[in-house]
């Protein structure tokens, strides 16, 4: 057999981002043929992904893909072992395919989604996901995804990857909603309230609440002697502050600089929009 040439080993790397001894190795048991050297390069990564199938994924990213024109989204967590590899334009790139892969095919589970023909390549879904093992040398899992179809949607990832929140809406714009709902998909990011909004929250949450609330009250001396509907319109107060705390679209926009004195319900109203799903996935977390 002929040499390998430098030029060949170049452009089989140029193909697979492998390293080049891996790719010069690889040439030779295929006599130069390229295509089957990528066929044994995705072999060897998938046995690289199966020798770190016990190691720790405690790092990862979450990824957010939107398709207007379907009318589709969808959100994944990416998992692997170190936070450096989280940062790297490989697993950064890989986080994002998964989730257009989930909003394009619709897996159900995660074993669906691997075996999935990978939609902007070849081979499968896991061959795509090995092949970004194989160059970092790290056990990477697709740790959870959701798929949403909404008219309207808006979405945010912190920059370093690790929290995202997608907010599928009904309803008429009235203008541009690219900003102002990723402004809200920012601060839910941020404050992770814990219901959408009032109808959301279980009415045994709210009586339960408010009977803490009224126990407060009663064991505060300053309110001894007053009357029981006094002390009720006390407890309401609280109530709906506890209210602004915790439901979503009664807490006042995080960017007060941006929208002062504005709950995220009044944004959304004036936008004409009605939140229908908002998801929020924080790496190693449960989603909200």
């Amino acid at each position: 057999m002929s040499a390998i040439s430098a030029a060949a080993v170049n452009e089989l790397r140029k193909r697979t981002d492998l390293p080049l001894m891996e790719c010069k190795k690889a040439l030779s048991e295929t006599g130069g043929d390229l295509d089957k050297a990528v066929e044994l390069l995705r072999t060897w990564n998938a046995k690289a992904a199966v020798k770190r199938e016990g190691n720790e994924v405690a790092e990862g990213r979450v990824g957010i893909y939107v398709e207007p024109a379907a009318e589709t989204a969808a959100i994944a967590e990416l998992r692997c072992e170190s936070a450096p590899s989280t940062k790297s334009d490989q697993f950064i790139e890989l986080t994002y395919d998964i989730a257009r892969q989930v909003a394009s095919a619709a897996p159900e589970t995660v074993e669906q989604l691997l075996a999935q023909s990978y939609s902007n390549g070849k081979g499968t879904v896991k061959d795509r996901i090995d092949e970004v093992v194989g160059l970092i040398r790290e056990k990477m899992i697709v740790h959870r995804f959701e798929r949403v179809k909404a008219p309207v949607f808006g979405s945010y990832v912190h920059h370093d990857g690790t929290v995202g929140t997608l907010i599928a809406c009904t309803g008429k714009p009235t203008g541009p909603t690219d900003e102002v709902l990723k402004d809200i998909c920012a601060h839910v990011s941020a404050l992770n309230p814990l219901y959408q909004s009032p109808v959301q929250v279980p009415a045994e949450v709210i009586a339960k609440e408010k009977a803490f609330i009224l126990q407060q009250i009663k064991d505060d001396p300053k309110n001894a002697g007053k009357p029981a509907n006094i002390m009720d319109k006390i407890a309401d107060g609280k109530l709906k502050t506890w209210m602004a705390e915790t439901v979503m679209t009664e807490q006042p926009m995080a960017n007060t600089g941006k929208y002062p004195n504005t709950t995220v319900g009044q944004v959304l109203t004036k936008l004409g929009l009605t939140p229908v799903r908002v998801i929020r996935y924080k790496v190693g977390a449960m989603s909200v």
